[in-house]
């Protein structure tokens, strides 16, 4: 029996994958500064040459586990309408996702930390933070039209006061996970949002 040939684009792929899970292991168990090129491809099983092949320098790389860490989230939310109802659920969801506080979870939130006083690493953050951002507003805005939100609930400063929010908890999960019951958490805090957002 014989097994398929991988193709190019497949090694590749596979190479890229293995490489950013090994990034990621070693920013999370020893934070970006012990991130080298030859720790990452050796992790990997592979040569340095490999890592620098595909993405060019220990910036490039961080830059691209960064955005990789914040795709995808918080799952099911692809084809909602935008509204209170998707709002809630993204609420719900990304609190219910800090619960299990995976290794690109982790990665995520040291590595935004991180970019606090990285200036290459800010930009990255911010142009996530700004797509976060603007989902919200969207939701936020569409709420309102369709009378499920307040009138005269401001779009911009909510969607902030929400990722502020969120991203706290996370950074409170990381420090002291006992402390933090994220099944408690996100009924309280979607409860919190309903009545905020809807109350006359």
């Amino acid at each position: 029996m014989t097994t398929a040939r991988r193709t190019q684009k497949q090694r590749r792929e596979e190479a890229e994958a293995a490489l950013l899970h090994a990034a990621a292991e070693l920013v999370d168990e020893q934070g970006v500064g012990a991130l080298t090129l030859a720790r990452v491809g050796e992790r990997a099983g592979y040569s340095r040459g490999i890592v620098t092949h595909y993405f060019g320098s220990k910036q490039a790389l961080v830059e691209h586990l960064a955005r990789s860490a914040q795709a995808g989230f918080v799952p099911g939310l692809e084809g909602l309408p935008p509204g209170l109802d998707r709002l809630l659920r993204l609420i719900d969801g990304y609190i219910g996702e800090l619960g299990r506080m995976g290794v690109l979870n982790r990665v995520f939130l040291k590595l935004w930390t991180e970019s606090a006083s990285a200036p290459d690493l800010a930009p990255v953050f911010r142009e996530r933070d700004e797509a976060f951002l603007a989902d919200l507003e969207e939701d936020l805005a569409a709420g309102i039209a369709e009378g499920a939100i307040r009138a005269d609930v401001a779009s911009g400063p909510t969607a902030l006061a929400v990722v502020a929010q969120l991203r706290g908890i996370g950074m409170q999960r990381l420090v002291d996970p006992g402390r933090v019951d994220t099944e408690l958490l996100r009924a309280h805090v979607t409860g919190h949002w309903r009545r905020a957002l809807t109350r006359a």
